[in-house]
């Protein structure tokens, strides 16, 4: 059997948390059980022992990485969002976090853009990734492309993410189809087979 690993992106408090400053998907999530779904997968993969990656997008005090002209970022700095050491950033309360889960922060959209994920997926044989989180048109998107462009075999588990609205959702799992494999939170045992 593959290697596999887990990738939970951006389930931080400022992008899904109701009170969030950035928090376009909070609805979305409410409305379809996305913590459920995502803690059912979480559930699975400590079952199966599969190593649990925990990505979150932030800046120093300052926002000193944030790129001021991105459409993405531009206004995180003037609305003090995704700020590091902030409650902003910390993870959501209800996503089943642990201390043995390896914690990671990126500056752009991808997980693998400036960060030490390759390392750590390349010095533990990773071959699959299992991807949840938000949004579904943005940080999911972005990273299980850049997975397939280096050589990843990538499943998005769809009803464990979450966009701002269920078109951009439904037509990024329609793309990103085309490089990974699309399931349910009733479908992961399909994941290892």
């Amino acid at each position: 059997m593959k290697k596999t690993a887990l990738l939970v992106l951006d389930f931080i408090n400022d992008i899904v948390h109701p009170e969030g400053k950035i928090a376009g998907s909070a609805n979305f999530i409410k409305e379809h059980h996305v913590f459920e779904k995502a803690n059912k997968v979480i559930a699975f993969a400590r079952q199966h022992t599969i190593p649990i990656v925990f990505v979150k997008v932030g800046f120093s005090q300052g926002h000193a990485e944030c790129p001021e002209n991105s459409p993405i970022f531009g206004g995180a700095k003037k609305l003090q969002a995704l700020q590091l050491n902030t409650w902003g950033t910390e993870f959501y309360a209800g996503i089943d976090v642990q201390p043995q889960d390896l914690m990671m922060v990126k500056h752009r959209v991808s997980a693998f853009y400036g960060t030490a994920l390759e390392a750590f997926l390349r010095a533990n044989k990773i071959e699959d990734l299992i991807i949840i989180g938000v949004s579904t048109d943005m940080a999911v998107q972005t990273t299980a492309r850049e997975a397939h462009d280096r050589d990843y075999q990538v499943t998005i588990v769809a009803d464990a993410c979450a966009a701002g609205n269920q078109e951009n959702h439904d037509d990024a799992l329609r793309l990103v189809g085309r490089v990974a494999k699309v399931v349910a939170s009733d479908q992961l045992d399909k994941i290892l087979s």
